[in-house]
Parts: structure tokens; C-alpha cells; sequence
């Protein structure tokens, strides 16, 4: 698959916090003294299954206290919201991950993200022993993560040989019957519990499950019922990052949690999940890549779930292909077959409501699979409603990645936003006023290809005019000697709205404009190019012109009028027939091509 300009924002993210080497590996626990605090990953995982993905992110370490949120969501699951709340709170601490923080009269840990509150949650779930916990706690984790987990038993016997001060939390829970046994199995399946191993991706993948109201998006599968999904992202929003949970909240907007392990998973609710992996430390506990790749993520991206301006949904109004909806230009029958054989290679899009991160994405994922069996993509803008920094700066992305693969990008209709994308980087020859501009312009790149060599534009003969198909030598000399001859200025009018004409127009040379006047300006209906002909329907039913001819260039016209129709029943009955049924062809086929054109656009 092309590459797609989010995850080159992606690579550019990582290249330049590469460079962060501030902080510090956790030294408290052994083992992981051990881990080289080179390795960094960031993955964004969509909910709807899509993982974007650089660096260090298939590189296994322990989830430490990111597993907490999971085994609160277990905890729920396995004995309902009441049982839990009546020995763990849900309120912040504002102390470190390690506090021993419980409330005074009833000794239940403030919240589940703490240790004590961890502990808590292990306690409360279900299975026989250590060993039936754990499985049941290493399963939970897999349908998350949607694959099958495990251990590292060297980092669990570091945690297990020196978590001393969480045995005496673990002996304080029992004093208050918050654990009502011997906590030591408790206490064991909690270090095996911290000592899971995961990598970046299975973070982001965790975090999209819980974007997607519990359902794996890769797997399918439901890790969580959907009722616990917001009680786990609500402790994550309000407690997840320890005593540095109201900065995080205020710069970020995303519930989240982080480990000593270096990792870090942060939730854009009905979004996504992101998962940043850097082994280096801060005062608090937090990676520090992770922190500040983090906050440019939900700055850049606009993912602050209090930003009530943003509210995206589905914005893909309209997707079609050339093959069913042309340009207004009329082609000589060479040209028009080609286009629309290769009709899918030019498709057509109409988006709508707020273009933000989230509802561009998966338009952007559009663009870039369709690039191996399309050349140009047409995106109208006219229905869009708002266009922030970040989808204008992944939009200008993608017209760059895009050319650089030859293949186009047009905007069309886009005069409400075509500061921001300019100011983002759009090249400005990217925006045209309407869809049939835009057609016609890529239209005119396929056929250059294929007939480099080939004027399509230039002047023909009476033979080569669609107009007198079927008639032999004999026959267009009789009318060239009754088709009067003339010419028009550009800008001149060829025929005006609501006049009565007598006429028919058969096009030698140049090009000319039908058009009707709307409140917007003028709508371009079809361009005629030499070899076509107009003004047929009013020449046959004699009612008042419906529409302005006007000519692009200097245009040369053979004209039929309503006398010379008429001799041409006495003089040449053969010929007029043949007019007639040529007139009808070429009705019927523009009626076919309309019905075709309203049915896509319906």
C-alpha cells in the first residue's frame, strides 16, 4: 500500500523527540535498569482498525501500570459497579503512583490507578489462586490487545524480590478487609499482572478497543462490555498520569495511562488509541518522549475531548468515478470511448460537516489505497462546514504525496476554506471553482497521456462531424452548398436565453459555452468542440432557446436553417432523414449520459 502522509507526520514526530534524551530509565525495579533507553515507537490505532505505525513498536516490554485501567475494567465485569466502588474510590489523589493513599474511615484506596486501588482491582477478580487470576487477567489483556500475551518472569522476580513497600499497602488493604485474605497471592498475581509483556502497537490497539466502545477493531472481538468503557476511561481521564493527571488532562484532553515501563496509552473516546513507547522517565514516573509526543499528537491532530467545536462524523457525502459522472466538455467519439474505458482512474468525492483528524483520516486512507488503479482524485469541499489547521495540513500532505507519485489532487468549491489550505501548503493550481472544471482538467491529463501527439481541438471537416455520419461525397457536397458559413469573437454570444432561433449549429473550428445564469454566477452546462453540434432541440420544437451559447475562441460555425431544412425535403429527402436520425442519436445518447450523471449524484 502507498504510503500514507500520516504516518510521514508520524515519521517526522519521531525523528525530531528522537533527539529528547532527557529523563531517566526506572532504576527501583532491577530488571528494568536493563532496558535500552534508545527504543521509542508511536502507533495510532483507529477504531476502525487502522494502525499507523513508526519506530520501536513490535519491541516487547512490560505494561507496569498501564495494565491497571484493565484489570479495573475486569474488576467491573466480574462483580458490577456497586461491589467495586464499595471498596475502591474513583477520586484523584494528586499523589505519586506509589502513595499509600486510602480514605480514612473506610481505608478504600482513592482510585483504581494507584497501587493500592490496583492492588484492590486484582483482588476483586475472579479465579482459583494465582494462577487462575492471572489467566483470567493474561485472556482479558489478549482480547484487548487481540493477541494472545504473556509474562516476562524475569522483571516479575526483580518486581516480586523488591516490592516491598507494596506488600506493606497489600498488608494495610487486608486491615481494612478491602482484601478480606492473606494478601500474598493477591499481591503475586499483581506483579505478574505488572510484568505482561506488550509492544507499542498492542498499546494503540488496546487504546482503539476502548475508542470502539470495547470491540477490538482488528479482531472483532468484545474485550469489555460496552456499560464498564466509560467508567475506565473516566479513572484514566481524571487519575491515569498519578500527580500530574490535571496538567495532562488540561494540555492533552485525552484519558490516559502511563507506566514505569516506558509506555504510554492515551484514548480519543469513539476515535482512536495511541500508544508511545520511550523507556526514559520523568520526575513523575512518565516518559518523557511519550509525554510531549503526546501533547503535540492532541494539539496537532485536535484531539482535546473538550474541544466542543469538534464533533466529527462521517464526511464522505459522495464517491464516484468519471465512468458515471463527466465533464461538461463533449469529446469526438475517439476521446470520449477512451475516457470512459478508463473512467475508474479518475474518481470524484464529496465531503461534508467537520473536517478535524479523525473524519479526515479515513479519506485520506482512501485516497492513498485507490492510488495503485486511479491518477486523479477530485475532492469537493462545498458542503464542508468547518476545516481545521491540522485536516488542512493532512490534506496539503497528501496532495504532496500524491504528485509525488504522479498522480492529481483537485479541490473544487473550496473558497470558504482556501486560505487555511493555502496556508497549510496547498499549491493554489490545486483549486478549481467547480466539479466540471476539475473533470475537464483531469480529463484533459488522461487523454494527454494516452495521445500525446493527438489536437483535439482542431478544426474539421463535414465528414468528420457527427451531425452528417452516413452521408456519402454526394450528399455533403449538396449541403455544404445550403449550410451557411459563420464566425464569432471570443466572449461574443452565439445563441441568448429565451430567443427564438431558426437555426442549427454544427461546429468547424473552436469551441463554445452553453450556460444558464444562477444566484451563484453562471452554471456551465456543456462545452461544444469542433465537430459537434447544438441548438438542436429549439430547430426541432421551435420553442425559445432554454440556455446562452457563448464563444470560448474565435468560433466558425456551419449553419442549418429552418428554410434550407425544409428544401432539403424536396430537393434531398435521403439527407434530411439521415439529419434527423443523427439528431436523434445524439439526443438520446446526451439523456442516457444525464440519467447516468443525476443517478451517481443522487
Amino acid at each position: 500500500m502507498t504510503p500514507s502522509p500520516i504516518h510521514a507526520y508520524l515519521a517526522d514526530l519521531h525523528a525530531r523527540h528522537l533527539r529528547n534524551t532527557d529523563g531517566d530509565v526506572a532504576d527501583y525495579i532491577p530488571e528494568l535498569k536493563q532496558v535500552d533507553p534508545e527504543q521509542f515507537g508511536i502507533c495510532v490505532a483507529t477504531r476502525d482498525g487502522v494502525v499507523y505505525e513508526v519506530g520501536d513498536t513490535r519491541q516487547p516490554f512490560t505494561i507496569q501500570s498501564v495494565s491497571k485501567p484493565f484489570t479495573y475494567g475486569l474488576a467491573l465485569a466480574d462483580n458490577g459497579e456497586d461491589r467495586v466502588l464499595a471498596k475502591i474510590g474513583v477520586e484523584p489523589s494528586g499523589d505519586a503512583f506509589n502513595a499509600i493513599s486510602l480514605a480514612p474511615k473506610t481505608g478504600a484506596p482513592m482510585n483504581p490507578l494507584i497501587n493500592a486501588g490496583a492492588i484492590a482491582a486484582c483482588g476483586l477478580v475472579h479465579g482459583e489462586g494465582i494462577d487462575g487470576r492471572l489467566a483470567r487477567i493474561l485472556e482479558a489483556f489478549g482480547h484487548f490487545a487481540g493477541r494472545t500475551l504473556d509474562v516476562d518472569e524475569r522483571v516479575y522476580a526483580s518486581e516480586s524480590a523488591t516490592g516491598h513497600r507494596n506488600r506493606a499497602i497489600g498488608w494495610m488493604l487486608r486491615t481494612f478487609d478491602v482484601l478480606p485474605d492473606e494478601p500474598t497471592p493477591t499481591l503475586e498475581t499483581y506483579f505478574r499482572q505488572c510484568s505482561i509483556r506488550v509492544t507499542c502497537r498492542d498499546l494503540a490497539i488496546m487504546g482503539a478497543t476502548l475508542a470502539n466502545g470495547g470491540v477490538n477493531p482488528v479482531t472483532g472481538r468484545r474485550a469489555i462490555a460496552a456499560g464498564y468503557v466509560d467508567n475506565v476511561l473516566s479513572v484514566m481521564a481524571t487519575c491515569g498520569m498519578y500527580d500530574f493527571s490535571g496538567e495532562w488532562l488540561y494540555r492533552t484532553g485525552l484519558p490516559a495511562k502511563s507506566g514505569v515501563g516506558g509506555g504510554i496509552l492515551a484514548v480519543q473516546p469513539a476515535r482512536l488509541g495511541i500508544g508511545v513507547f520511550s523507556p526514559r522517565l520523568d520526575a513523575h514516573g512518565n516518559s518523557v518522549r511519550g509525554i510531549a509526543v503526546c501533547r503535540e499528537l492532541a494539539a496537532d491532530l485536535g484531539l482535546h475531548i473538550f474541544d466542543v467545536s469538534r464533533r466529527p462524523a462521517p464526511v464522505m457525502r459522495l464517491t464516484t468515478t468519471r465512468r458515471t459522472v463527466a465533464s461538461s466538455r463533449r469529446r469526438p467519439r475517439t476521446a470520449a470511448d477512451y475516457l470512459h474505458g478508463v473512467g475508474n482512474r479518475l474518481r470524484l468525492y464529496h465531503l461534508q460537516g467537520a473536517l478535524v483528524f479523525a473524519s479526515v483520516e479515513p479519506v485520506i486512507r482512501e485516497l492513498m489505497e485507490r492510488t495503485a488503479t486511479a491518477d486523479a482524485f477530485i475532492v469537493n469541499l462545498r458542503s464542508v462546514q468547518s476545516l481545521d489547521g491540522a485536516a488542512a495540513r493532512l490534506l496539503a500532505h497528501t496532495q504532496a504525496a500524491l504528485a509525488e507519485r504522479g498522480k492529481r489532487l483537485c479541490l473544487t468549491e473550496a473558497s470558504s476554506w482556501w486560505e487555511t489550505l493555502t496556508d497549510a501548503g496547498m499549491p493554489r493550481d490545486t483549486f478549481f471553482g467547480d466539479d466540471d472544471f476539475a473533470l475537464e482538467h483531469c480529463e484533459n491529463a488522461l487523454l494527454a497521456k494516452r495521445f500525446p501527439d493527438e489536437a483535439w481541438d482542431r478544426p474539421v471537416e463535414l465528414a468528420q462531424c457527427a451531425m452528417f455520419v452516413g452521408l456519402d461525397d454526394a450528399a455533403l457536397a449538396t449541403l455544404d452548398a445550403v449550410l451557411a458559413r459563420r464566425t464569432w469573437n471570443a466572449g461574443q454570444t452565439i445563441i441568448a436565453a429565451g430567443q427564438h432561433s431558426d437555426d442549427l449549429f454544427v461546429i468547424m473550428r473552436g469551441s463554445a459555452m452553453v450556460s444558464i445564469p444562477t444566484q451563484e454566477g453562471v452554471a456551465r452546462l456543456a462545452v461544444f468542440t469542433p465537430g459537434m453540434t447544438f441548438g438542436e432541440v429549439a430547430f426541432i420544437d421551435r420553442e425559445a432557446r432554454t440556455a446562452n451559447v457563448t464563444a470560448i475562441d474565435e468560433v466558425e460555425c456551419r449553419v442549418l436553417t429552418q428554410a434550407a431544412f425544409a428544401q432539403l425535403e424536396l430537393d434531398a429527402p435521403g439527407i434530411k432523414i439521415r439529419l434527423l436520425q443523427n439528431i436523434a442519436r445524439g439526443l438520446t445518447a446526451f439523456l442516457r449520459q444525464a440519467d447516468t450523471e443525476l443517478a451517481a449524484l443522487r
